[in-house]
């Protein structure tokens, strides 16, 4: 009994947890539609006086970038904006080959006009954080643009941010991702998907009241002044963007987020590198809310509705720990709910907690909607997608739990890259990457064993009760049957 008491008390927080999480979402997702009815417009900045153009440095931190190294900087080197105003920093780490013929196309580069420097250190000490803080010694620009190796801003996109500085506040402008090989496959359609919803609702609804949001570690711009402000790059986190963000607008940087300024990049094609991914910006995420909560509770600066927005932003990732748990005790409280009749008025309770996922669904459809147009065609193709996505989101939930946990209690552990691809169509083959892992996590075998679980899950909705079964949790342990079940075959067969 005292057992079953544990369970329906766990139970019940993580799912009203989930619950406020989803109001957060929903309250965001009212922002923004709040925000499309008051549409600002670009400042104006005289390009064609040398006097008013500000000296801007672009910093490409790299690492190992072998398949897209020569893109990046072919692409880079087409930017338009004045030359005597403009630098480029290449923050190379990199241990293999690439170092060699990086420095070769940057001497090609050299030759044709730009102010192009190769900074190598000779140890990663703070990782990309380092590297960042390594190059702003000697940058010579007033403004640091950042661009990670798969990216590819278009040609005018600094005469699109450089403008919205003319407020001496605004300390950050980012930009929206875009995606180049969106429709490559399932993982990269669900990877998109979620991204879209974070560039849209979340930083389009957290901006336009004045909420914290952060750099996303790229396509974006600081004021130089801002990060020396902000106490400059630290590397104590997984995820330096999300640290230097709150650190700047609890100094009262204000930072601009352009939603119609899409910089193009590439998704992982490969699930191990999703996973290393996600396991970052989780951790990452779970890091920067032990540094940053008291600071933002504490803070005299920012109002209630602030602080409750940055504690949920900074408790992001800990969702996916809330999912986990609601998804592993559903199964035991499926057998307590038929065991104790006279706990029913309590399950009926929490039935309403269901609202969460509608919720989800309705903020996600304008996200999605924003993308693709509405119509009753692009709504089915949508529900298709959000049941897709949010039973492979629940496959990572273990994974990205892990990652939580181990942010939560300190846990340090290096700065794993993504491995890069260069790839847009089907006919792009990833085999033989080289930076791929080649071996397979224990967390997939664990994560194979909670497919079995769920399928067990399914099975319980017919044996339990006196009247022919209980299905009322049947679609949603099929969701997390096929979650898990899609993670742990694409973990076991996508190795380089």
């Amino acid at each position: 009994m005292y057992l079953n008491l544990v369970i329906i008390i766990i139970y019940s927080v993580a799912l009203v947890l989930i619950f406020m999480y989803a109001l957060a979402q929903l309250n965001l997702l009212v922002n923004y539609l709040s925000a499309q009815k008051k549409k600002a417009k670009t400042p104006f900045l005289d390009f064609n006086n040398p006097d008013k153009v500000p000296y801007v440095t672009i910093q490409l931190p790299v690492f190992n970038e072998e398949y897209v190294m020569e893109r990046l900087l072919k692409n880079i080197a087409l930017m338009d904006y004045p030359k005597d105003k403009l630098e480029i920093q290449v923050l190379d780490d990199s241990t293999d080959n690439t170092v060699k013929t990086t420095s070769a196309q940057i001497k090609a580069l050299e030759k044709q006009g730009l102010d192009i420097v190769h900074i190598c250190r000779t140890n990663r000490e703070g990782f990309k954080a380092g590297a960042l803080k390594e190059g702003l010694k000697i940058a010579k620009g007033e403004f640091i643009a950042i661009f990670d190796a798969d990216f590819l801003p278009q040609t005018d996109w600094l005469k699109k941010t450089i403008p919205h500085f003319t407020d001496d506040n605004i300390g950050v402008v980012q930009t929206r991702w875009g995606h180049i090989n969106r429709n490559y496959s399932t993982l990269t359609k669900i990877q998109a998907f979620a991204l879209d919803a974070h560039f849209t609702l979340e930083q389009v609804g957290r901006n336009s009241k004045g909420h914290f949001i952060n750099f996303n570690g790229t396509a974006g711009v600081w004021r130089k002044e801002c990060i020396l402000d902000a106490g400059n790059w630290e590397g104590d986190t997984l995820t330096e963007d999300l640290d230097l963000s709150y650190r700047a607008q609890l100094k009262n940087w204000k930072f601009e987020y352009l939603e119609d300024v899409v910089t193009p990049a590439e998704l992982p094609v490969v699930i191990s590198a999703a996973r290393s991914q996600q396991f970052r910006w989780n951790k990452g995420g779970a890091e920067n809310f032990r540094k940053m909560m008291w600071r933002v509770l504490k803070s005299k600066n920012i109002s209630p509705k602030t602080k409750l927005h940055g504690v949920l932003h900074l408790l992001n990732s800990t969702m996916f720990l809330n999912v986990l748990i609601v998804g592993i005790l559903s199964i035991p409280m499926l057998y307590i709910k038929n065991e104790y009749a006279h706990l029913k008025p309590y399950f009926y309770v929490m039935s309403f907690f269901v609202i969460s996922t509608i919720i989800f669904f309705v903020c996600y459809w304008h996200m999605y909607k924003r993308s693709y147009g509405g119509g009753f065609k692009n709504f089915i193709k949508y529900i298709g997608m959000f049941f897709t996505f949010f039973s492979i989101a629940m496959g990572f939930s273990l994974h990205n739990s892990i990652a939580v946990i181990e942010g939560h209690i300190g846990k340090r552990s290096e700065f794993v890259r993504t491995p890069k691809f260069n790839i847009k169509t089907l006919k792009d083959s990833w085999k033989g990457n080289k930076y791929l892992k080649k071996n397979i996590s224990i967390n997939v075998i664990f994560e194979g064993l909670l497919m079995l679980y769920f399928a067990f899950g399914m099975y319980s909705a017919f044996i339990v009760g006196d009247q022919g079964g209980d299905f009322g949790l049947f679609p949603f342990h099929l969701m997390l049957f096929i979650g898990f079940g899609f993670v742990f075959f694409k973990s076991l067969t996508s190795k380089a």
